[in-house]
Parts: C-alpha cells; sequence; structure tokens
C-alpha cells in the first residue's frame, strides 16, 4: 500500500469482458482513479484478467441477479472493514446499496456514478431500497445534464450533484487506406457510402424504426448508402428490451432495401472498430424518446467524433450533451422527415473533419480522469503517464 494516497472501492456489474459504453467507463474510472489513488474492485467473474494492471479486483458471480447483489454486496462490506476505504463507490445506481453498506461500516465516504436509466427504473421495488440509498450519497456523479435532471426528480440534493461526461481514446492516427480497403473487401462493401450505427439492438436505440421509416427514403435519395450496424441484442444487461437482427432484416426486406443493409455483429477489435469508423460517411444515432427508458448519454456519438464521423440524432436525453453542431445534427425526438433531411444533407455536403475531432478531444480519457477525480476530491499528484 503506498503512503498517503487515498484508497478507493469501486463496486460495479459493469466491466469487461461484457461489452458496452458502462463497461468501458467503469473500466476507465479504475484505471483513471487509479493514478492518483489505491483501487480495489468488486465485479463479476472474468474481470480480473482484464482490470487495468494497477488495480486488485474481486470477483463475484454475475448470475443470476439476486446473487450477484448478495455477492457484491457482503464482498464490499468485507473488503471495507479489512481495507478501511476512504471512498467507496458504487458504478451505476444498482450497486448503490452495497456502496453504501460497505462505506457506513467503515465510516468511508459513499458515492454513486448515475446513469440515466438508473434513475428511470420505475419498478416498486427498486423505488423503496435502491431511491433511497441513492439519496443518501455523498457525492452522486452524473453522465449528463439530462441525468443530473433526473436525479433531482428522485430528490438528490443539488450540492451533491456533479456532471462527468463519459470518455474517449483519441486516436493517435488514422487508419491506412490500404486497411479501409480490406475492411470493405472483407464485408462487403465496396464503394457504398456507409451509414454506420454501433451498439446494442435495444428498442430503445430505434434501428427498426429507422429503418421502416427513414433508410428508405435515404436509400432513394442515394442508392449507393449501405447501413452498417455492429452490435447485437444484450445478453446481460438489465431492463433492455430488444429488437433482433432477423425483425429488422425483415423491415429492411418488406421496404425492398434488404440489399442495403448489412450486419457484422459484435467488434471488439480496436482496429476493426476504428476501420468501421472510417470507413463510414455518418453515423446515425435514432434513439427513440421513450418514457421511464432514457438514453443516459450517448457515448457512441463521441467515439464516432473521436474518428472525425459525425452523428445525426434525435435530441433525447443525454444525447443533447454528446452531439453538438460542430460534430453533427440533433433533430426533434420522433421527428423522421428532419433525421432524413439532416442525412441526406450530410450525405451529398460533409462536414469538416477537424471541427468534429476537435469536440471529441474535451471528451478524452485524461481530462475524464481530472474530472472525476476532482468530483471525489482526490488530491492531485502526478500523474504516471
Amino acid at each position: 500500500m503506498t503512503p498517503n494516497r487515498p484508497r478507493i472501492l469501486l463496486v460495479t456489474r459493469n466491466l469487461p469482458p461484457l461489452v458496452g459504453g458502462m463497461e468501458r467507463l467503469n473500466w476507465h474510472i479504475a484505471d483513471e482513479l487509479s493514478r492518483r489513488a489505491e483501487v480495489r474492485v468488486i465485479a463479476p467473474v472474468g474481470s480480473a484478467a482484464l482490470a487495468p494492471g494497477a488495480v486488485e479486483l474481486t470477483e463475484v458471480p454475475l448470475r443470476p441477479l439476486w446473487r450477484f447483489l448478495q455477492a457484491s454486496a457482503w464482498q464490499a462490506a468485507r473488503s471495507a472493514r479489512a481495507w478501511k476505504p476512504h471512498i467507496v463507490l458504487a458504478g451505476s445506481g444498482l450497486t448503490a446499496p452495497a456502496a453504501l453498506l460497505a462505506a457506513s461500516a467503515t465510516n468511508a465516504r459513499a458515492c454513486v456514478y448515475l446513469h440515466g436509466l438508473d434513475a428511470a427504473v420505475k419498478h416498486p421495488l427498486y423505488r423503496a431500497l435502491w431511491h433511497p440509498a441513492i439519496r443518501r450519497m455523498e457525492t452522486v456523479l452524473v453522465n449528463s445534464q439530462p441525468t443530473a435532471d433526473l436525479a433531482r426528480s428522485l430528490g438528490v440534493e443539488e450540492e451533491k450533484l456533479r456532471i462527468v461526461h463519459p470518455g474517449v481514446h483519441i486516436p493517435n492516427s488514422a487508419q491506412t487506406s490500404a486497411s479501409l480497403q480490406a475492411f470493405r473487401q472483407r464485408h462487403g462493401l465496396g464503394n457504398a457510402r456507409v451509414l454506420l450505427s454501433i451498439g446494442r439492438l435495444t428498442t430503445r436505440k430505434g434501428l427498426r424504426e429507422f429503418v421502416q421509416h427513414a433508410l428508405p427514403a435515404i436509400v432513394r435519395s442515394a442508392p449507393d448508402t449501405m447501413l452498417v450496424v455492429i452490435g447485437d441484442a444484450p445478453a446481460e444487461s438489465l431492463h433492455a428490451s430488444v429488437q433482433s437482427r432477423e425483425s429488422i432484416q425483415a423491415a429492411a426486406d418488406a421496404a425492398g432495401i434488404g440489399q442495403n443493409l448489412r450486419f457484422l455483429g459484435v467488434i471488439t477489435d480496436a482496429t476493426e472498430l476504428a476501420c468501421a469508423y472510417e470507413c463510414a460517411t455518418l453515423h446515425v444515432f435514432p434513439v427513440r424518446d421513450l418514457p421511464g427508458d432514457p438514453e443516459g448519454f450517448g457515448m457512441v456519438a463521441i467515439e464516432a467524433a473521436a474518428h472525425g464521423l459525425p452523428t445525426v440524432a434525435y435530441a433525447t436525453g443525454g444525447v443533447t450533451d454528446a452531439v453538438s453542431q460542430h460534430s453533427g445534427r440533433l433533430v426533434p425526438p420522433g421527428d423522421t422527415r428532419a433525421f432524413i433531411a439532416a442525412v441526406t444533407d450530410l450525405l451529398e455536403h460533409p462536414m469538416p473533419t477537424p471541427p468534429i475531432s476537435e469536440f471529441s478531444r474535451q471528451f478524452a480519457w485524461p481530462r475524464f480522469g481530472e474530472r472525476i477525480r476532482g468530483a471525489l476530491m482526490i488530491t492531485p499528484a502526478k500523474d504516471n503517464r
């Protein structure tokens, strides 16, 4: 143990090898905090092999949910009593009760990083047990201004709230033209103009509705357009209703544009994912405005911007914090005509790349680290970068 460094215990259900924005975020929370603090993590089985190098990790069962909740709470309390952390941080609202109990056992500060859905779940048991735990936290970090508004609606006091947007990896260089051409050949894209969709196939993401109601008009305007979908139906996400590849493909076939759709599945290789972003002309993010199921932020829009790729999205939830006039277009929620118009305009008149990339730099992971350490009042020290 390093003298004079704060000790932080992170409790989370979201870490690699699980795939998704929350998983990347929690990995980087642990990594960035470990630069100024001793960090230990309670997380699901399989996480230790991929944990940041300076982090000690204790694994607990992922499934069933009740077993994860029980085991993570027990291990958090056990670790807190033995290790005496200064801060116990819940990586999402789900682990807020466990973090609160562990913190109270050792007089540590209890904190939580809150996502949109954490504050919007209406289940009576969640409202009865989780909401009071979130309200009792000393610090409530939120991923966007809309999530802050949701937290206020739960009764979280204003002075406890800190907005810390998720971060992004900024590429050191672009992929080579040979790599991009090879990617196109592997996936049968030819010279098509690529609309890219990346993320879990959930009802909230609105991909089937986009294919049904917007893509046919876009293809009529630009017949060489191809929609490339990276991601699949979620296997481990809570609260997520899903859309299947089959139902989305059926919608495209019924509209006569089945040949303009490609599913690439889940891609975890960073180089392959970079090629996908850099082969694309536009990132589409047709998130639906669904009561009780908000989009907390929209990390994929920032990732697209980091590769110079603009986004067209509906202005709903935390997406309004993730897309600006410098990185794409926001259109009114549910306004399909406006979405079609924005896409077709940007296909014909592409945005310049430098302002898009520059917009993304404010979200770089080192800057995220500075913000989260500041929000948690971690004493500055020399970074070992």
